[in-house]
């Protein structure tokens, strides 16, 4: 049936179908995208329509390197960023520029651009969760990408917290997260949750990764060339907590309060030879935070000293460039363009470089992503 074109159009449409109802729901709960310093609306704009030109023939390279659900697979390790929020990503930020190409009647929609990043999305995700649902939201908000091994190896070394412990862990963990969000461009997607993970006693491990402390692909990165490790993973033990994780890798927890639930915790990098976990214990910690406060500061000034257009073209890059961890696995990454703007630049991008979301909605009776065109 997929060997034919009205098969393709039919699965196609089954997926947008799919992708807008969930997408829809979760995007109406979001908050406010807009912040004093970034353009985040420009930026998410100027990017999807990048992804709508590009990203079909970037995936159909990938996933000739290595098949898509190959690709899944690898990320059921700590530190590998094929993860929930990027297969969200590649498929929603793609539907996006769709949406915004064919309204504005820039583009004609296109069956088999769809499918091919459709169907890679698909294979990849069942791969990644290997539990028969393709999102965390079609399994009540569960996230469980790592095997039991890797759930071994994060309990192995977790030590049980006291009152200083917490204390010292919330303040590990707001640093990198707001480190993160601000070399993420205003984006949450530098730290990802998984989860929850039963254990014995009614506790429960949450695992949350950050990604890319260090320089990276990022251009502005050099400011963290001081920053010791690249990737983190931490172990989270909890009791008495309800946690539910969403496909933004986002933990949703009863009571809210859920850090001062934690009863053991772990640290570790994944930056070693293959990719296994190592401890990085409390004495390292003060250094760690020094580098990523002292990077965080210097990256401020940096964002801070930009025009719009240079921020819209460095959040786009974020966003077009979450298609690059499956590219990397893949060993093609080097081989790709991940120019940003490029498709978009001129009256496109002029277009949208304004644009800052206020007072947009999203409208009840109207799918969030519509059905390919019948002349598609």
């Amino acid at each position: 049936m997929l060997d034919t074109p009205d098969g393709r159009r039919a699965e196609a449409d089954k997926l947008i179908a799919y992708h807008a109802e969930i997408s829809g729901a979760m995007t109406a709960e979001r908050t406010a995208l807009e912040s004093r310093l970034i353009p985040v609306s420009a930026y998410i704009l100027v990017s999807a329509a990048e992804a709508w030109y590009r990203w079909p023939d970037m995936m159909q390279a990938i996933d000739k390197a290595m098949p898509a659900e190959e690709i899944g697979a690898a990320g059921r390790r700590p530190g590998v960023r094929v993860n929930a929020v990027h297969l969200w990503s590649v498929a929603n930020i793609y539907l996006t520029g769709r949406k915004l190409l064919t309204t504005f009647g820039l583009v004609e929609d296109e069956v088999d651009r769809t499918w091919t990043v459709l169907d890679f999305w698909q294979r990849a995700a069942a791969a990644y969760r290997a539990d028969g649902t393709l999102q965390a939201w079609d399994a009540g908000f569960q996230a469980h990408p790592y095997g039991d091994d890797v759930v071994e190896s994060l309990l192995s070394q977790a030590t049980a917290t006291d009152e200083q412990a917490c204390s010292a862990i919330k303040k590990l963990n707001a640093t990198l997260v707001a480190y993160l969000f601000l070399m993420y461009f205003d984006t949450r997607v530098g730290v990802a949750d998984s989860g929850p993970y039963p254990l014995d006693n009614g506790r429960t491990l949450l695992v949350r990764d950050y990604y890319q402390l260090g320089q990276s692909d990022f251009a502005w990165s050099h400011v963290a060339a001081g920053v010791p490790y690249r990737n983190l993973t931490a172990a989270l033990v909890l009791d008495g907590v309800d946690v539910r994780v969403n496909d933004w890798g986002t933990s949703l927890t009863e009571p809210e309060d859920y850090l001062d639930h934690l009863v053991a915790f772990g640290l570790y990098t994944t930056d070693g030879p293959g990719g296994a976990l190592r401890r990085v214990g409390a004495d390292e910690w003060d250094a760690v935070l020094t580098a990523v406060r002292k990077a965080q500061a210097e990256h401020y000034r940096q964002v801070a000293a930009m025009s719009r257009r240079q921020k819209i073209d460095a959040g786009a890059y974020v966003y077009f460039s979450f298609l690059r961890p499956f590219a990397e696995v893949a060993g093609v990454a080097d081989d790709l363009d991940w120019t940003v703007p490029r498709d978009t630049v001129g009256p496109l991008y002029d277009a949208l470089e304004p644009f800052t979301g206020e007072g947009a909605t999203i409208e009840g009776d109207v799918p969030y992503y519509t059905p390919l065109a019948p002349n598609a």
